[in-house]
């Protein structure tokens, strides 16, 4: 890619890669565990993966689509496509989790489109490509931003270094996340290969979704706000509806809720220190 420097191209390539590679590590605790982890561990993973998709969300997409607008011609009416990116982010989720049929195994329920076809397995990893493939997404178009302000300077204050905080930040939770899905999927299955190969497959879609994001916001650089906040909207939607209810935060004695707060935490220095 013409204007980087060789470490920020491999920068950029390490970004994309470290999320898939995190969620097969966390994958791989079906060969360290056995059977279910307890309520507990479960919402301490999950809230933990919670806390760095909110800081995510806000630190490394809102607050970089705004100041993007501001600079490149939206001025004071910035808010405008942060807003309504946002809005078809968390549009496109619900249509996907209304559509999509899929299975979530602590919540015991099925949700999207009614089907006979597809055995109760396959829905379970459609659940899990479902959590990864906005994350994907998220990385690549973040990773375009900061190329585009590499290029043209001032355009916006996102760096190379600030993309990849947000991919660290998305790979640190998927190794929990990882194991916190896969680790049921093995009861399930009984077989905890098949369960690994799920979880390793689910995880494909992540440097997909960043690369076609990339490539995509390299031809449409206007919409680039508009792509930061729609990978916001479509993360916390996965949040909200899918993580923070598996969670079960309001069940374990406040250890969940303190693990989204550590999360948080965790990204938010992440952001700042390599910003």
């Amino acid at each position: 890619m013409s204007g980087l420097t060789a470490i920020e191209f491999w920068t950029i390539i390490i970004g994309m890669s470290v999320p898939f590679l995190a969620t097969t590590i966390g994958s791989l605790a079906v060969f360290l565990f056995r059977g279910q982890i307890s309520d507990k561990l479960n919402s301490i993973l999950l809230g933990f993966a919670a806390g760095i998709m909110i800081a995510a969300s806000i630190w490394s997409l809102i607050i970089p689509s705004l100041e993007y607008a501001t600079t490149n011609g939206w001025g004071k009416l910035a808010i405008i496509p942060v807003v309504l990116g946002f809005g078809l982010g968390v549009l496109l989720m619900w249509g996907v989790d209304k559509l999509v049929p899929h299975f979530h195994q602590r919540s015991k329920t099925s949700e999207g489109l009614p089907t006979k076809t597809l055995s109760r397995d396959a829905k379970l990893f459609l659940a899990m490509t479902i959590h990864n493939f906005p994350e994907g997404i998220a990385v690549g178009f973040a990773f375009a931003v900061a190329y585009n302000g590499t290029l043209n300077p001032g355009t916006t204050d996102l760096t190379i270094y600030g993309a990849l905080a947000l991919a660290i930040g998305i790979a640190i939770q998927n190794i929990p996340e990882g194991a916190a899905v896969s680790l049921p999927m093995a009861q399930r299955l009984d077989h905890k290969g098949k369960a690994f190969g799920f979880g390793v497959i689910s995880a494909i879609v992540e440097p997909i979704g960043a690369i076609l994001a990339f490539l995509f916001a390299a031809f449409f650089q206007e919409l680039l706000p508009w792509f930061l906040s729609f990978s916001a909207g479509a993360m916390l939607y996965v949040v909200v509806e899918e993580l923070i209810p598996e969670a079960k935060l309001s069940e374990t004695e406040h250890h969940g809720t303190f693990a989204v707060m550590a999360g948080f935490l965790i990204m938010m220095i992440l952001d700042v220190v390599l910003s």
